[in-house]
């Protein structure tokens, strides 16, 4: 990281407190991931991004994006390949391996629109082809786990891959052959680790699904704790009608229902750590504690404002992190366990309503609040697919910091260092 101010442009409005990058000044249309992986590769060399080769409207099936790798020891960047298998929220889903020779993404078969990953060593072009579909990437690369990348437009788009919607199935009750996938990096192989009839069978406590049989079900979220033995699973439902209903968050509708549930990276202890009983009061974006114990998340707790709260994986333990702080964004609490990293909408309240919005850096001892960085997210197109996330994450270090942002007409990816304010 010592080359940046050598490559990259200081950005300073808003008088930062700490020192932030542009990584992709001569780029336009890229984003990294999201809030739970960061792009920056284990060496802390390169960063992956994607990009997207328009901003304007969401892709049709088969239009390309590409994958780019950024150096920054040398301030120079290069596409290591271009896919179909995207949308506007998490691009490719790009995840790191272990090393900076294990990157990973997805793609389709056009000629079969049949969605799978690739794993590609950016350094030396070789790649080697997928069973099944990334979502997240153990943190040594061995495993990769997703839930079906094509019926995630069924409730939420951006977040899977664009498929002609013949091609994407539809599940009515809870079905035993579509769930959560388990890929074998070392052999491509890939195999339904648990289905969704299995995780509302076996939950403890349950997933409470009312008139179940007439719902459809749908996995998403997939992620695995820091240490990689267990995980964290999304399911959504929400009543079956005719003709099928597609994008069902897009008016946030108030019949779609969520639950998260926990288990090991062996099918064991199944558990629903935050059903829709809390879920209805209003919440987003969970993630893992550092401690791999706990999550934590924006939930309603109150039904008043959202706060930031914690639970234990097994679902107990289900309290406030601070009692006054509004909950925002994408949280993520720091591994020294003291403080809590957040971005937020420019539609929530924490935002400055003028398309900027705040890095919000929270002690959790005292609740003091700063606003590390000041930038604009706010873009022209209306449609909410489009919409541009910061989603802070954190390195490997727990040190840098990236984001995303939209300057100067188009989408950029920033990387900012933390290290005055963790001293």
């Amino acid at each position: 990281m010592e080359n940046l101010d050598k490559y990259f442009p200081r950005y300073e409005e808003y008088d930062p407190k700490v020192p932030v990058w542009c990584v992709t000044p001569e780029l336009s249309g890229c984003f990294h991931r999201f809030f739970d992986t960061s792009p920056i590769s284990p060496s802390g060399r390169y960063v992956a991004v994607f990009r997207m080769p328009f901003e304007d409207r969401p892709p049709e099936p088969g239009e390309a994006g590409e994958v780019v790798v950024v150096d920054l020891h040398k301030g120079t960047h290069r596409t290591v390949a271009e896919t179909i298998g995207w949308e506007p929220q998490l691009g490719a889903n790009l995840n790191w391996g272990g090393s900076d020779s294990e990157l990973f993404f997805n793609d389709v078969e056009a000629s079969t629109w049949r969605p799978f990953a690739w794993k590609v060593n950016p350094l030396s072009g070789e790649k080697m082809k997928m069973e099944g579909t990334v979502y997240h990437a153990s943190p040594d690369g061995r495993w990769l786990i997703s839930a079906n990348m094509a019926s995630m437009r069924r409730t939420q788009a951006g977040y899977g891959v664009a498929l002609p919607p013949e091609k994407v199935r539809r599940n009515v009750g809870p079905t035993n052959d579509d769930g959560f996938f388990l890929t074998d990096t070392r052999t491509g192989r890939s195999r339904l680790l648990v289905s969704i009839a299995d995780l509302l069978r076996e939950a403890n406590p349950p997933v409470r699904v009312e008139d179940v049989e007439n719902q459809e079900i749908y996995a998403f979220h997939s992620k695995f704790s820091p240490s990689g033995d267990r995980l964290m699973l999304s399911l959504r439902w929400f009543p079956a009608s005719c003709p099928p209903r597609w994008n069902m968050l897009l008016n946030e509708d108030p019949e779609v229902c969520y639950a998260w549930v926990t288990m090991g990276g062996d099918g064991s202890r199944k558990h629903c750590a935050v059903g829709q009983d809390q879920w209805r009061k209003g919440g987003h974006h969970a993630t893992w504690f550092p401690d791999g114990k706990r999550i934590s998340m924006n939930l309603n707790i109150d039904e008043e404002d959202m706060r930031f709260v914690q639970v234990n994986e097994d679902g107990t333990g289900l309290r406030k992190i601070l009692d006054q702080a509004l909950g925002s964004g994408h949280p993520t609490v720091h591994r020294d366990g003291k403080h809590l990293l957040t971005d937020t909408y420019t539609t929530e309240k924490a935002s400055f309503n003028d398309g900027t919005i705040p890095l919000r850096w929270i002690d959790l001892e005292s609740g003091e609040e700063q606003v590390a960085v000041r930038i604009n997210t706010g873009q022209p197109c209306p449609d909410s697919t489009l919409r541009v996330d910061p989603h802070p994450a954190w390195d490997r270090s727990w040190r840098y910091v990236t984001f995303n942002a939209f300057i100067g007409g188009t989408r950029k990816v920033f990387i900012a260092d933390w290290k005055n304010l963790l001293s």
